[in-house]
């Protein structure tokens, strides 16, 4: 009797410990590299971009923006720039080169806004969480969000709209047919919820957008979007294979949500695009998915 008691006590030790390690393990895996950034390209210079910053508040006064604009150094084409509006800009600047942007120069390249925070590390994770989510679900207890307020999906975009598109517009007209924006992850979120209530921009590029975020708000609000205003421009879905994050410990019906949302925007005639990243974890999709459109955006190949 002894031993079985023994036996018994150990496996239920064992599968604790499992557990234990398994949600350590899932966690570290979520969040995001917080580490100080250093220099990126536009304190570095380049052959190809001329490269300024502006500083921007939001209208409660509780956020600060840092916004980098990249303008080619290029005659203005007769109809404007394409430009590519980048969230989390921080990090995205962080991943610009200048080998990336000289293989860009071949093609048409586009001017690149990085919106940011005024923040020496890659994410603002309170503000973020703030400005890419929609509104709709504040009351569901989203683990993700590890208390942080969400829902400020509308003041964020029209902070964007407002105020920082037509300072970026003074300094660099662009195309209206070729006007875009890429989020991740909560970016993606964004992108999304931009796609359905703007058309100022014509692509909208939403990599591994947070689908299952407040029961699938985002998989809500495509149900309720006019089909009227989700023509004349295009989206781009970046996912992964929906098995690699499994394998990693999350639990995630992304298959589930992803065919849910086509099937969707399918339905109300969408000009939908969609790109796989095997293999690839939620935060490698990141970098390779923002080289992805800016070769789009640059009409360049890979």
């Amino acid at each position: 009797m002894f031993k079985t008691v023994l036996v018994l006590r150990t496996a239920n030790l064992l599968r604790l410990l499992s557990l234990a390690f398994l949600l350590s393990t899932t966690s570290a895996l979520a969040r995001p590299d917080l580490k100080p950034l250093g220099k990126n390209i536009a304190d570095k210079g380049s052959a190809c971009y001329q490269f300024e910053s502006h500083l921007f508040t939001s209208a409660d006064g509780k956020r600060r923006y840092k916004v980098w604009i990249g303008i080619p150094k290029k005659t203005l084409p007769a109809a404007g720039y394409p430009v590519l509006y980048m969230l989390d800009g921080n990090a995205a600047m962080a991943r610009l080169s200048e080998p990336m942007l000289l293989r860009m120069s071949k093609g048409s390249l586009p001017v690149l806004v990085a919106v940011g925070y005024d923040t020496d590390l890659p994410f603002d994770v309170i503000a973020r969480s703030y400005d890419y989510t929609p509104p709709g679900a504040e009351r569901i207890n989203e683990p993700r969000m590890r208390g942080r307020k969400g829902g400020g999906s509308h003041q964020f975009r029209q902070l964007l709209l407002e105020k920082i598109v037509p300072y970026v517009e003074e300094r660099a007209p662009s195309d209206p047919q070729k006007r875009a924006i890429w989020g991740h992850s909560f970016g993606g979120l964004f992108v999304l919820d931009s796609f359905y209530n703007t058309a100022w921009f014509h692509d909208y590029f939403a990599a591994a957008p947070s689908l299952s975020w407040g029961r699938q708000r985002i998989v809500a609000l495509a149900k309720e979007s006019d089909p009227a205003h989700l023509q004349h421009k295009s989206l781009y879905l970046m996912e992964g294979d929906g098995v690699t994050e499994q394998r990693k410990g999350f639990a995630s019906d992304l298959k589930d949500e992803e065919s849910q949302l086509n099937q969707i925007l399918e339905q109300k005639g969408v000009d939908l695009h969609l790109s796989r990243y095997p293999g690839q974890t939620h935060g490698q999709i990141f970098p390779s998915s923002l080289t992805d459109t800016l070769r789009i955006m640059s009409n360049t190949a890979q």
